[in-house]
């Protein structure tokens, strides 16, 4: 019997699958699937995600695929490290188009941008890797992401990730490390809109925009203040 057209399982076997034929033991798929539940759940490292499988029950297991008992830590991290992580991510990207569907032609859709550092990647001679972001608001879903080279930043590294996106009728929003004039004119550009933090790293930005809200006649103020009785 074939997978429901919204099937996880579906998308993740158009995953190109890095093992050899002979010995293969288990469907790239399931192990997967298995991942992204894991990962779901609360692990957060090969020795979990394999924990947390094998406490599952034997109809779980057939139900993500399996066929046996599931792979262990030293399997599961030998495929994953194989892994395409561009055909894993394109995979799970599909299946969210697919389940969400595509936003109101007339709506904006809200788009975050951060910078995070994985843990457990940080050294004595090496700094934490690092990881920009652009996730949905409405669903919290990631919709693309991307590593920070060592010799750039994070600011820099959102201008090549703002790149992949269709900005037309999204709201870009950000902290105050995008509050930079090259983030705003490349999201506008591209026919996007931005909503970003400006704080004391653009000093002369964040006092023209106090004096805009103190000015009797200013483009944007505070509620009013109600009336009192003379």
């Amino acid at each position: 019997m074939s997978a429901p057209a919204r099937d996880l399982r579906r998308y993740l076997a158009q995953v190109p699958d890095p093992r050899g034929r002979k010995g293969t033991r288990h469907p790239l798929s399931a192990i997967l699937t298995a991942v992204i539940c894991a990962v779901l759940s609360g692990a957060n490292g090969y020795r979990p995600i394999t924990q947390w499988l094998h406490e599952q029950s034997v109809d779980f297991w057939h139900f993500l695929g399996f066929t046996r008992r599931p792979l262990k830590y030293g399997a599961l991290r030998n495929v994953l490290m194989a892994l395409s992580p561009e055909a894993f991510e394109a995979a799970f990207a599909a299946w969210l188009r697919e389940i969400h569907g595509d936003p109101p032609v007339d709506a904006l859709e809200g788009v975050s941008i951060d910078g995070k550092a994985l843990c457990g990647t940080r050294s004595l001679d090496q700094r934490a890797m690092m990881l920009i972001s652009a996730f949905d608001h409405k669903t919290a879903c990631v919709l693309q992401q991307a590593a920070v080279p060592t010799e750039t930043n994070e600011q820099k590294a959102a201008l090549g990730l703002l790149k992949q996106f269709i900005l037309t009728g999204r709201v870009i929003t950000a902290d105050a490390a995008h509050c930079q004039q090259e983030t705003c004119e490349q999201i506008v550009d591209s026919g996007g809109h931005y909503v970003i933090t400006a704080k004391n790293n653009q000093p002369t930005l964040t006092g023209m925009i106090s004096s805009e809200f103190a000015a009797l006649d200013a483009a944007f103020s505070p509620l009013p203040s109600t009336a009192t009785a003379g």
